[in-house]
């Protein structure tokens, strides 16, 4: 076989090309859905429910579906068969213009899509861990997805209108299932290192609730309330600067942008990851948060914007990875999708309340909305430090 096909061959080339499908729905929805439901007489606050609603759903499916997925034989066929769902709903988003259609299906269309990446996610990383290879190296394709789909899809607006959402939409799920069949088997027997070299056994354990203690969660509900605002962003940001006047070809790239300092970050992981303690990445996310969305609430304008979104390397890069190995850490393989999914409800418990307030806050104050991220990343900070003093950190990662 020849060179270049081989290294295509491994499960890591192939995990890294479904990655990069991964939030291209996602992409989508960030520069469209706003402006297209604002084009259908739906207001801020209503806006704020129809994203905040598929939050509701995944505080129930998340944990429930990452214990299903850790009891197959693979988290290949989850992975799969929700990419397969998360295809059809959408459909039905063609036949429908009002409120409560559009509120009933974009709730499930949100809640099959969000399914997609804590387990392909809690798979990868403990496949690379195994592996003795670069988890941020494989992950790094889905913010590249992300910011070429933005981008991309920016340009698109500008060209073909909102009316091409649906369409452009159902085409990025319809490749992201397609490519699920190429994904490699990601369980295997052998025992695994972590990331960073550490020796100390995990408990054999396969209950989640032995690692729910209030010092492992506290770093959880941190990322969950920065996280928030960084949901805020792919749901109102395109929306608030179309109203402020920042013509349509910058949304895509504004949004795009916020991504690429993302990728940069999480292919340069290997270099620097193992010699950072995984809580003090959610405390950087959070410090970057409260510098991120305070600026955003004066209304700065374009130039400023490209860089402030740049943040959001650290915002959402630096968490999620934080979280990513905090969690693979302190966890078995044999709970590590159900644990990722007690993360993501965390998340989606925190967006779905941020948006239903941040839809009726901008109703009345506009980007001083953005004010409410100032608070809730100023109680993240908290959040670590508290977790830091009831358990220091011991090892990097940890």
């Amino acid at each position: 076989m020849p060179p270049a096909l081989s290294r295509l061959d491994t499960p890591e080339a192939r995990a890294s090309l479904y990655q990069f499908t991964v939030y291209l729905p996602g992409a989508v929805a960030s520069v469209y859905l706003g402006i297209w439901l604002s084009q259908h007489g739906i207001p801020a606050d209503q806006i704020g429910l129809i994203n905040a609603l598929p939050m509701l759903g995944l505080l129930v499916l998340n944990m429930v579906i990452g214990r299903i997925a850790d009891r197959a034989d693979d988290w290949r066929t989850a992975i799969i068969a929700i990419s397969l769902v998360a295809t059809i709903v959408p459909f039905a988003l063609y036949f429908t213009t009002e409120f409560w259609g559009i509120l009933l299906i974009w709730a499930l269309t949100g809640m099959s899509n969000g399914l997609v990446a804590p387990i392909i996610d809690a798979a990868t990383v403990r496949m690379t861990q195994r592996n003795g290879t670069d988890f941020g190296a494989v992950r790094a394709w889905a913010t590249v997805g992300y910011v070429l789909g933005a981008s991309g899809i920016g340009i698109l607006l500008t060209l073909l209108g909102p009316s091409a959402f649906i369409t452009l939409y159902i085409l990025m799920t319809v490749l992201r299932a397609a490519l699920g069949f190429l994904l490699p088997r990601f369980r295997a027997p052998a025992a695994e290192p972590t990331l960073a070299g550490v020796t100390q056994a995990l408990p054999q354990t396969a209950r989640l609730k032995d690692s729910l203690k209030l010092w492992f969660v506290l770093p959880l509900i941190a990322f969950a309330l920065v996280n928030s605002s960084n949901a805020v962003i792919g749901s109102f940001g395109a929306l608030l600067w179309h109203q402020q006047g920042i013509p349509d070809y910058f949304l895509g790239p504004l949004l795009g942008s916020a991504a690429i300092g993302e990728a940069v970050l999480m292919f340069a992981w290997r270099r620097f990851g193992g010699r950072v303690t995984a809580r003090n990445m959610i405390l950087a996310a959070a410090i970057a948060g409260l510098l991120r969305f305070t600026v955003l609430a004066f209304s700065p304008p374009v130039e400023v914007l490209f860089a402030v979104q740049l943040l959001h390397a650290f915002s959402f890069g630096m968490g999620y990875f934080g979280v990513v190995h905090f969690i693979a850490n302190w966890t078995h393989e044999s709970n590590a999708a159900e644990a990722q999914g007690f993360a993501n409800m965390l998340n989606q418990g925190a967006a779905m309340v941020m948006l239903i307030c941040f839809g009726w806050l901008v109703e009345f104050f506009g980007s001083a909305a953005f004010y409410s991220s100032t608070v809730t990343c100023s109680i993240a900070i908290g959040c670590v430090l508290l977790s830091l003093k009831l358990r220091p950190p011991k090892d990097a990662v940890r």
